[in-house]
């Protein structure tokens, strides 16, 4: 079979692999869609793994089942989540799903990336999940960058009425403007440095835009709300000055939501003094729970959240390396989809 093997920055390379042989209790998986998300761009994160097969926003159809495996069949149209928690341990019992042993060390083989793919068994057990006729196999590669946007915003602990600020409105920052609107945010500001983007939110239903290369956003936000600032910031551009500026937005205690990582020896110089009587919340939120995609999938079956109005650029698997430089480099791409035809 065909993968798209990660070597680098600029160096996808489509190579042959055997098919993944299953155990009784797994599946195999012929991919039909997966996207591409921030995070296979992060070569800083990626090079010591390197080579690899990236992807980890899947959707396809099961081709081969063990004999064991008795809730899907073969033909199945499937989303299929890459991590997948114990549910018994410490951590899982708290609900910090995504810091369990085992949320780390459940991966579909050999990534997204490629024409089949095995799944797990504890992967097909906990959050597998049968994609309804209504949904395309693009729209449910969706399922997993939704759900960590409704599990950030949830931690944030968002409310009917609230402010919200959005700090880089790539696809992952349009997610979280529409979210907000949906979960009765009643001002969204969405912030970047590319107007395209910018223009975009709009159509997922941001109230004031700004463009950080033209104006000041904590400026705007504070002159839009009485000078408090806003209830919520959630930062998805991987810079610390996109964390200094939502600092500077959020109100008195209000909460500044962590999710995006920066670069290994990048630090946010934090006053404790500052912290201490402004009482904001910095609250980090990384991945998502076999919780938030259930609740992701009705989202998107509903049509309250129009995903495939994110797709910009679809290629085939062969063509991966265009489809990473087009996500890496153009200026007009949101969600760049590669598909298996």
């Amino acid at each position: 079979m065909k993968v798209a093997m990660y070597y680098g920055e600029n160096d996808i390379r489509i190579e042959e692999k055997l098919i993944p042989e299953i155990a009784e209790d797994e599946a195999l998986v012929e991919m039909k869609a997966c996207g591409i998300c921030g995070s296979d761009l992060m070569d800083w994160y990626l090079k010591s793994r390197a080579p690899l097969v990236l992807g980890h926003e899947p959707a396809g159809i099961i081709a081969k089942k063990g004999g064991k495996v008795k809730d899907f069949d073969v033909g199945d149209k499937v989303f299929v989540h890459h991590h997948v928690a114990c549910l018994n341990c410490h951590y899982c019992l708290r609900g910090d799903y995504t810091l369990c042993e085992q949320f780390h060390n459940t991966n579909i083989k050999p990534g997204g990336f490629a024409e089949y793919f095995k799944v797990p068994a504890s992967n097909l057990k906990i959050d597998t999940l049968k994609i309804p006729e209504t949904i395309t196999f693009e729209e449910a590669t969706f399922i997993e960058p939704v759900g960590c946007c409704v599990r950030a915003l949830k931690k944030c602990g968002i409310q009917t009425g609230d402010s919200v600020a959005v700090i880089g409105v790539g696809a992952i920052g349009l997610i979280h403007v529409a979210l907000s609107k949906i979960f009765g945010a009643a001002k969204t500001f969405a912030s970047d440095v590319v107007d395209y983007r910018l223009n975009v939110a709009r159509h997922f239903g941001a109230d004031e835009i700004v463009n950080s290369m033209r104006e000041d956003l904590a400026g705007v936000v504070k002159s839009e709300t009485d000078g408090r600032g806003v209830d919520i910031v959630v930062v998805t551009a991987p810079s610390l000055e996109a964390y200094k500026t939502g600092l500077d937005a959020c109100r008195k205690g209000g909460k500044l939501c962590v999710f995006a990582p920066v670069e290994v020896g990048k630090y946010l110089h934090i006053s404790p003094k500052d912290l201490f009587f402004s009482e904001i919340w910095i609250i980090p939120s990384y991945s998502t729970s076999h919780l938030e995609t259930r609740a992701a999938l009705e989202l998107i079956k509903s049509g309250m959240i129009c995903v495939r109005d994110l797709i910009t650029h679809r290629f085939r698997l062969v063509e991966a390396a265009e489809a990473f430089k087009a996500a890496r480099e153009s200026k007009e791409s949101l969600k760049v989809m590669v598909l298996n035809e």
